[in-house]
C-alpha cells in the first residue's frame, strides 16, 4: 500500500504513465513466460523500451478528454483493449503456435466460421486468461474502493508537459532502435526482425507484442517487403557439404572443375529460359535481382525415375492434421499398406507455417515458402501458377478436379484452386455432404470419385477435413462416430478422440482404393498424401503420449509421413531429410512434366540435389546435421566426423543465407507474379 500512497503524490499524467509502464511490464512478462517459457532476456528490455512509446501515446489520449468521468472511462477502455490484445494473441498462439497478423485480423469474417474452436481454446486456457485479467480487476477494485484517486483536475496537459512527454516518446523510440545496432545482426536477431524479416513468434519474444503488432500493421499498410542481406551470387548456390566448406587444395579445385564439366553433359529439369537476355534488358531493380538469382541457381538433374509414371492418373491429398503416429498395421491397415508398400519416407517433415492449413496446402502444391503476414494461397489467385499440377496436367489433356469437404469459400479456395487449374467443389458449390462438424472424408470419396473415374487420364486434388481439431467426443462428429474403436485404447481422452477422427481418413483411403480397383484404374494411378501440419490440437504432452516418449519440439514434433503409392511400386525406404516443400518437384519429375527446378524452393527427392529441410523459424536439417534457431545450436548428424566450432559456424551461416534467399525470393515470386513475367520467355523445348 505504501507504493500506492507514493503513487498518489505524483502529478496526474505521471500516475497514468507509470501505470502503463507497470502494465506493459506485467503483460510482456506474462506472455513470455506462458508462451515462450522465458523471462529476463534482452528481448524483454527491447520490448519495454518500445512499449514506453505506447505508454506515452495512451497517456496523451487519456488526457485529451477534459472531464474526470471521461478520463476514467477512456483509461478503462484502453486497459480493456490492451488486455484483450494480449489475451487473444496468447490464445491464438496456444491454438496455432504462432501469433495472428493484421492481415488475418482483417479476414475475421471468414475465421469466425471456427469461432467455436476459438472459444474452446479460450476455455481450455482460462487460467492464463485470468493472469492477464488480474491487473484490470485490481485496477477496477481499487478505483471502486477509492484507494486509487480519480482525476482531480479538469485542465488539459500543459504545452510544456505535452512537449516533455513527446520528447520522452521520441527518446524511447530512437533509444530502442539505436540499441538494436549494438546487438547481433544475424538471422532472427532483434535487429533483423525489426528491419529485415518477419517471423511473429520471435518478434514477440525479442521485440515485445505491441511492437510486433505495430510493425506488422505498418508493413501491411505501406507494402513493406523483406530484405535480402546477401549478394545474389552468395545464395544462389547448391547446398554445400562440410567437406566443400573446408576444401582448399589445388587438387580439390581441379577435381571440382572436372566434376562441373562432366555435370554439364547431364540432362536437367530446367526450361529454356534465356535469363541473360532478361538481365540485359531489365530496368526494374527487383526483377533484375530475381533474374540474376534464378539464372545462378543450379537446376536438378534428371534421373532414373524421371517420367517413370508419365501418363498415370494422379491423386494428391493434403490430409488435415494427419500424423504418422496415427498409422498402425492393426488400426489403419490401408494407410499402413500404402506407406510401407510404396516409397516409405522415414525422415519427412511437415513444418508449421504462419497460416496453418492454407500455408500447408500452398507449400505442398507450389513448392514455394509462404509469405509471412498474408494468406499466400489467396494472394496467388490472380497469379500465373504455371507449375501447378492442375495447370500442367490440364494442358496435357487431363481431367483436373479439386475437392474440399468443408465450406468452399474458406481461405478463398474458390479463388485459388481454380487458378491452379482445377474444377473445384466444396460444401456450398456442388459438393453435397451430410452436415456434420467436421464433415466425412469417407463420404467425400464416395460422392466424388464417380465424377472423374471414367475420364482418364485424371488428376484430382483433395483437401480433407475429418482430422480437424478439437479432439473430443462431444463436438467432433468424426471422433464420436468411431468412439467404439478407440474407447479401450491406453490413451487419454483427447488422444483417443484424435485417433478416432483420423480413422475416417483410413476409411476414405480404403474407399478410394476400392473404387479405383473396381474401375480398373488402381494400377495406373499414382497417389500422394501428406499432412497440412502436425495435429497441433493436441498438446505437447499428448503428442508425447501418442509417440510413447517425450517429443522434441523443434524438429521431431514436425516429423511426419509422405505417402507415395501405386501397386506396381517396389517397396523402398527413403531416409534423406525431406519435407512438404519437395512434393511438387518430386511429382513433376516422376510424371515427366516440363518444369524448371530453379524456380521452385523444394527439390526432386530422387535427384542428386542435396537435402534441405527448412522450418518457419529458419531452423534446418541437412545431411550434415541440424540447426536449432531457438538455441543457436548446430548439431552434427550422428556418425559424422566431429569438427571444430568455427567450421560448423561457417557451414551454418552458408545454409542460413541460402534459406533466407528461398524465403525472400518465394515472396517476390508471389508479389511480382514472376511466373507470368517469364511465360513469354519460356521456350516449349526444355532441357
Amino acid at each position: 500500500m505504501r507504493i500506492i500512497e507514493r503513487w498518489k503524490t505524483l502529478p496526474e499524467h505521471l500516475r497514468v504513465l507509470t501505470l502503463w509502464f507497470a502494465l506493459f511490464f506485467y503483460y510482456e512478462s506474462s506472455i513470455r513466460l506462458i508462451n515462450h517459457r522465458t523471462f529476463f532476456t534482452s528481448g524483454l528490455l527491447f520490448g519495454l523500451l518500445f512499449d514506453g512509446v505506447f505508454a506515452v501515446v495512451l497517456t496523451l489520449i487519456t488526457f485529451a478528454f477534459k472531464s474526470r468521468k471521461s478520463r476514467n472511462r477512456i483509461l478503462m477502455i484502453e486497459i480493456g483493449i490492451v488486455t484483450l490484445l494480449f489475451i487473444t494473441q496468447m490464445v491464438y498462439f496456444k491454438l496455432t503456435k504462432t501469433y495472428y497478423t493484421a492481415y488475418s485480423a482483417g479476414n475475421t469474417g471468414k475465421v469466425m466460421e471456427f469461432a467455436d474452436i476459438g472459444l474452446s481454446a479460450a476455455l481450455s486456457n482460462w487460467y492464463f486468461i485470468l493472469v492477464f485479467l488480474l491487473p484490470a480487476f485490481l485496477f477496477g477494485y481499487f478505483k471502486y474502493k477509492k484507494k486509487l484517486p480519480t482525476f482531480e483536475t479538469v485542465e488539459r496537459i500543459s504545452l510544456k508537459t505535452l512537449g516533455l512527454l513527446l520528447v520522452v516518446a521520441v527518446m524511447l523510440q530512437f533509444g530502442g532502435r539505436f540499441s538494436l545496432n549494438f546487438t547481433s545482426k544475424d538471422d532472427n536477431s532483434a535487429y533483423s526482425l525489426y528491419y529485415n524479416i518477419q517471423y511473429p513468434e520471435f518478434s514477440v519474444e525479442r521485440l515485445g507484442l505491441p511492437t510486433y503488432m505495430r510493425i506488422d500493421l505498418q508493413r501491411v499498410l505501406f507494402d513493406w517487403e523483406p530484405k535480402l542481406s546477401y549478394a545474389v551470387e552468395e545464395v544462389a548456390v547448391e547446398i554445400p557439404t562440410i567437406d566443400e566448406i573446408i576444401e582448399t587444395t589445388d587438387a580439390t579445385k581441379e577435381a571440382t572443375t572436372e566434376s562441373t564439366t562432366e555435370a554439364t553433359e547431364a540432362e536437367y529439369n530446367a526450361l529454356d529460359i534465356n535469363f541473360q537476355d532478361l538481365i540485359n534488358q531489365e530496368t526494374d531493380e527487383t526483377l533484375l535481382e530475381m533474374h540474376q538469382y534464378f539464372n545462378a541457381v543450379e537446376p536438378s538433374e534428371k534421373n532414373a525415375l524421371t517420367g517413370k509414371y508419365e501418363g498415370y492418373n494422379l491423386i494428391l491429398i493434403t490430409a488435415e492434421g494427419f500424423s504418422r503416429l496415427a498409422v498402425s498395421e492393426s488400426f489403419t491397415p490401408t494407410l499402413y499398406k500404402m506407406m510401407h508398400e510404396g516409397v516409405y519416407f522415414d525422415n519427412f517433415y511437415t513444418p508449421l507455417w504462419g497460416v496453418s492449413t492454407s500455408d500447408g496446402e500452398y507449400v505442398a502444391t507450389t513448392s514455394l515458402v509462404p509469405k509471412s503476414g498474408v494468406w499466400s494461397y489467396k494472394e496467388s489467385s490472380d497469379n500465373a501458377m504455371i507449375f501447378a499440377l492442375g495447370n500442367q496436367l490440364r494442358n496435357l489433356g487431363y481431367t483436373t478436379k479439386a475437392y474440399h469437404d468443408h465450406t468452399y469459400t474458406y481461405y478463398d479456395r474458390h479463388l485459388s484452386h481454380p487458378n491452379m487449374g482445377y474444377d473445384y467443389k466444396g460444401v456450398g458449390n456442388g459438393l453435397n455432404l451430410t452436415p456434420t462438424w467436421p464433415e466425412s472424408d469417407e463420404e467425400m470419396m464416395a460422392v466424388t470419385v464417380p465424377e472423374y473415374i471414367s475420364e482418364q487420364p485424371f488428376h484430382t486434388y483433395y483437401m480433407t477435413v475429418s482430422g480437424h481439431m478439437f479432439y473430443d467426443f462431444n463436438g467432433n462428429a468424426m471422433s464420436y462416430k468411431h468412439y467404439d474403436l478407440v474407447k479401450d485404447l491406453p490413451y487419454s481422452e483427447h488422444v483417443k478422440a484424435y485417433l478416432a477422427c483420423q480413422y475416417e481418413l483410413e476409411l476414405a483411403m480404403k474407399s478410394l482404393l476400392e473404387q479405383l480397383k473396381a474401375a480398373g484404374e488402381l494400377d495406373h494411378t499414382l497417389i500422394a498424401l501428406s499432412a497440412d501440419h502436425y495435429p497441433y490440437g493436441l498438446t505437447i504432452d499428448e503428442m508425447s503420449e501418442l509417440a510413447g516418449h517425450d517429443i522434441e519440439e523443434n524438429f521431431e514434433l514436425y516429423k511426419n509421413a509422405f505417402i507415395l503409392y501405386t501397386p506396381s511400386m517396389t517397396p523402398s525406404v527413403y531416409s534423406e531429410p525431406a519435407s512438404s516443400l519437395d512434393i511438387l518437384p518430386t511429382l513433376s519429375n516422376l510424371l515427366g512434366l516440363p518444369y524448371d527446378s530453379r524456380l521452385l524452393m523444394g527439390r526432386d527427392l530422387f535427384s542428386s540435389t542435396p537435402a534441405l529441410v527448412m522450418f518457419n523459424n529458419r531452423s534446418f536439417i541437412t545431411d550434415e546435421g541440424r540447426y536449432n534457431s531457438n538455441t543457436g545450436e548446430f548439431i552434427r548428424e550422428a556418425g559424422k566426423e566431429p569438427l571444430d566450432e568455427e567450421t560448423l559456424e561457417v557451414y551454418r551461416k552458408k545454409i542460413s543465407s541460402i534459406i533466407n534467399a528461398k524465403f525472400y525470393f518465394s515472396a517476390k515470386i508471389l508479389d511480382m507474379d514472376y511466373y507470368r513475367i517469364l511465360e513469354p520467355f519460356i521456350n516449349e523445348k526444355h532441357n
